[in-house]
């Protein structure tokens, strides 16, 4: 089951799924999808780590999430815009074999028994991508933020801390 959380940044989004998961189950686990690249994304992460407490199993990954020991648990993953971005990569930008590769991992998710909150960046609420890629990058997330949605139970999208039942 996908519990699938969007909006935009600072909007809310971490915070409520994290409530939603604790809610479900004692000992939730915290899926980090993010690949640190400078020190104040470091130390961003380290932040979000210590605001959890201990009741947390946390585990990082940049792609393959299916692999990760998940059956019968709640699992928070934060966040598609990063999971996306190393498929991305991973994949020399092609947005095609990208998408691909992306929905093969939603959908191997969605073998396991386990309910999951996946978090993800509403995009096009905001500046247009200045560069080629960033727009291919836009219209990546975009394509796959709908699959996301179109497969999961409960859609809510987060606008200033306030969540609104989309789905």
């Amino acid at each position: 089951m996908i519990i699938y959380i969007s909006g935009g940044a600072r909007s809310g989004k971490s915070r409520y799924a994290q409530l939603r998961a604790l809610a479900l189950a004692e000992n939730p686990v915290y899926v980090a999808t993010a690949k640190i690249w400078d020190d104040d994304f470091a130390e961003r992460v380290k932040r979000h780590q210590q605001e959890r407490g201990p009741e947390w199993t946390s585990l990082e990954a940049e792609q393959n999430l299916a692999a990760l020991p998940l059956a019968h648990r709640v699992v928070v993953i934060d966040c598609v815009t990063l999971w996306l971005t190393n498929l991305f990569m991973a994949h020399d930008s092609n947005i095609e074999s990208t998408l691909v590769a992306f929905k093969a991992e939603i959908d191997a998710l969605l073998e396991i028994p386990a309910t999951f909150l996946i978090i993800s960046n509403e995009i096009g609420m905001g500046l247009h991508a200045e560069t080629t890629l960033g727009r291919k990058f836009t219209d990546l997330q975009g394509w796959a933020n709908q699959y996301v949605a179109e497969k999961a139970s409960e859609a809510v999208f987060m606008v200033s801390g306030l969540p609104l039942l989309l789905k």
